[in-house]
């Protein structure tokens, strides 16, 4: 099979390179409509964009139960790929994608049901709580969208078709990034709708996006076709799944929580600073797409190869993608210092958020080079089926230090120190996913 040979045979770097680079694109432009959405919120009000900011950790959380689901069927398709069992993976598929459905669901209850007092908790009761409430509410009840893109993108992925994954994740942000504009402030006879405009561009992108993946892997990728025939969840591959996404959920939901923390102890401080560290993450996951690019090829690759007995390859694997990922994060970093205020003017900022955010950029940059070793192990442990050196390193870079650090750092010096707790957080996580790695080789026998 054509899959087989490239994933076996092929030279690493290319190998790397050819998956990569797709994923790399698809990401960056999924990362860019976050962007345009804030940057054209923003133009509404700065209370706008901190609204849209005070319901990312429920967007996270939906992102989380979607890609921690999908990366335990990627690291699970990808060794039954290696391991040539092709019944097996069209049953793994349809669990997956009942996986999905099952998870949307969840938040659609959610949205029907309890969105006012979500939002009104993540807003304090303040004057972003009915806009927050707006935005969730439609991001919220039509998020199986999301849900079923994510997946059947991975379906893709698990085979080294990462061009294709890429195609539909362009369709869903491109479709998003046009019809923002015309959905928050009423463009071509629409009616100006503001932060509901953009939320509902944004789940319009989602279901075209879902729709896009599910016809490119129904036509253009026979290794992994759902099984319906006789299919029921079983126990086992349900586990399986969950074994290597479970650690990756609570890794992404860490992430919502972080936020969650954060914007609870820059809204003592000022609105200005809770809108700076939403335009924040959100430039800093913009820069950071590459190098979760790299980690998501590395997921099949690293799996493929430990399916197929070769330990060897894995190695190789891992002494590739990570000097590439600290390249990328260095030019991160580089760009953060060179031009802070350039990158925050695109967002309409007051001169508070100014004052406070160029500061902050230039403080946390450097940290860019030790996040990259984290994400990078982190991801290429799943590949070997632990997730557990992912979900740790995450949680000592993002919450365990980052949050205290930073809630002890502003109380003591004020807001502009609490950046600082990130050099303490990121150098702990490096060092953990270092050794814990090493230790996850041994153990599987790679080294």
């Amino acid at each position: 099979m054509e899959k087989t040979n490239k994933m076996a045979d092929t030279p690493m770097t290319k190998l790397v390179l050819g998956m990569s680079l797709p994923l790399m694109v698809s990401l960056l432009v999924q990362s860019l409509y976050n962007i345009v959405d804030s940057i054209f919120v923003a133009r509404l009000s700065e209370n706008a964009l901190a609204a849209t900011s005070l319901s990312f950790p429920v967007q996270m959380l939906m992102i989380a139960l979607a890609v921690g689901t999908s990366v335990g069927i990627n690291a699970l398709l990808s060794r039954l790929l290696g391991q040539k069992k092709t019944e097996d993976v069209g049953y793994a598929a349809t669990t997956g994608f009942v996986l999905a459905l099952m998870s949307s669901a969840v938040f659609v209850l959610a949205g029907l049901l309890f969105v006012h007092p979500i939002a009104w908790a993540l807003a304090k009761g303040g004057d972003n709580a009915g806009m927050c409430e707006a935005y969730l509410r439609i991001c919220m009840i039509f998020c199986t969208g999301t849900f079923v893109e994510t997946m059947a993108q991975r379906f893709l992925q698990a085979s080294g078709k990462t061009v294709l994954s890429m195609v539909s994740l362009i369709v869903g942000a491109v479709t998003n990034i046009v019809l923002d504009p015309i959905m928050i402030f009423g463009l071509l006879g629409f009616p100006a709708l503001g932060v509901t405009g953009a939320a509902i561009a944004t789940v319009i992108g989602q279901w075209l996006g879902a729709a896009t993946a599910l016809l490119l892997n129904r036509y253009k990728n026979p290794e992994v076709q759902m099984l319906w025939r006789g299919f029921r969840l079983r126990a086992k591959t349900v586990g399986t799944i969950y074994k290597v996404g479970l650690p990756t959920i609570l890794t992404q939901a860490m992430t919502s929580v972080m936020n969650f923390a954060m914007n609870a102890v820059l809204l003592n401080y000022s609105t200005a600073a809770v809108a700076f560290f939403g335009v924040y993450y959100k430039l800093q996951n913009f820069l950071f797409m590459p190098m979760n690019g790299l980690g998501q090829a590395a997921i099949p690759i690293v799996g493929y190869s430990y399916g197929a007995g070769n330990h060897d390859r894995i190695k190789e694997a891992i002494r590739t993608i990570l000097p590439i990922a600290c390249g990328i994060a260095v030019f991160a970093t580089v760009l953060f210092l060179a031009i802070p205020r350039q990158l925050l003017g695109l967002f309409s900022p007051s001169p508070e958020m100014l004052s406070l955010g160029v500061p902050a950029l230039r403080i946390i940059a450097p940290t860019f080079i030790f996040a990259s070793v984290t994400m990078i192990l982190g991801y290429a442990m799943s590949g070997l089926g632990n997730g557990v050196v992912n979900m740790l390193g995450t949680a000592i870079r993002q919450l365990i230090l980052f949050v205290p650090l930073a809630w002890l750092f502003a109380r003591t010096w004020g807001v502009g120190a609490a950046w600082w707790s990130l050099w303490f957080s990121e150098i702990a996580a490096a060092i953990y996913a270092v050794l814990a790695s090493r230790s996850v080789m041994k153990h599987s026998g790679v080294i």
